[in-house]
């Protein structure tokens, strides 16, 4: 396989104590800057593919330029799909050769959860792909709970244990006050939690909604035991700055290398930053 699989980076970053990023892409130039940031800090990665990613660019596409991008360095990379709600997104995913795959049924009651998850691990092993999973709600941003619906959204640790022996899962993730998109103030992350979920589950742990979380937070989740942490509202962010204010100096320019040249760059740095906040700074 050319890809390697985020069981293989994850347990190596479990064994020795850091975390690999997982950086969702949607085109050419989001996937160059990650794998160029990655590369620089001799980081193994993981290349992130959301089914809306998949239906934007095309699967087809988005693969076959993580390929040549994997063919032409020296790092591991795995090529992942991330928040597959569907078997049908997870059987697409391993259809085009990706090495690893998210199935998220954290919306559904806990049984349902492990029913699906249990099918997508067993087509995830017909193919060598590992497999992660999630338990607990991870609400976005623009939610507007309540504590007791905040506290009813995150992972029970023993129920952690229990979904992780059920479904035979890689990598588990958790939600413990962590969210999609920008955060409204500063983030609250129970580390209670976090090390209750770790003491009971011996699989890699996975954050998710990393994007906005102080660095020193970033740097406890570590050190407690996530193995894995998402970002892409930032890189997002980095790409949309920098197309903004190239063009806002440059009205008149119409050539897209021109234009997109800064946002790979300003991603890069985006990319480069978390690799080393991470611990995976030369691991590859």
């Amino acid at each position: 396989m050319l890809f390697v699989t985020n069981a293989e980076l994850l347990n190596r970053a479990m064994n020795e104590g850091y975390a690999v990023g997982a950086f969702n892409t949607n085109n050419l130039e989001i996937t160059l800057s990650i794998v160029e940031a990655a590369t620089s800090e001799k980081s193994p990665l993981i290349l992130a593919v959301s089914p809306g990613a998949m239906k934007y660019a095309g699967v087809a596409y988005l693969a076959a330029i993580a390929r040549v991008a994997a063919e032409s360095v020296d790092i591991p990379i795995s090529l992942h799909l991330d928040h597959g709600t569907t078997l049908e997104e997870v059987q697409s995913a391993l259809d085009h050769g990706f090495s690893s795959v998210m199935i998220d049924g954290s919306k559904l009651p806990f049984e349902e959860n492990v029913a699906i998850t249990k099918k997508a691990v067993e087509m995830a092993r017909a193919r060598g792909a590992s497999i992660e999973a999630e338990l607990g709600r991870l609400v976005g941003t623009e939610d507007n709970i309540s504590v007791s619906e905040r506290e009813a959204s995150m992972t029970d640790p023993d129920e952690a244990a229990s979904f992780a022996e059920k479904t035979g899962i890689d990598a588990l993730a958790v939600s413990i006050g962590n969210a999609h998109g920008w955060y409204k103030g500063e983030p609250q992350l129970d580390f209670n939690r976090l090390r209750a979920i770790r003491s009971k589950v011996g699989i890699p742990l996975v954050l998710h909604g990393a994007s906005g979380i102080p660095d020193k937070m970033i740097r406890e989740a570590c050190a407690i035991g996530v193995d894995k942490i998402n970002i892409d509202t930032e890189v997002r962010d980095a790409f949309r700055q920098a197309v903004a204010r190239f063009v806002q100096e440059h009205p008149e320019e119409i050539d897209p290398r021109k234009i997109l040249t800064p946002a790979r760059e300003a991603m890069r740095e985006v990319v480069a930053r978390k690799i080393r906040l991470f611990g995976s700074a030369g691991k590859a």
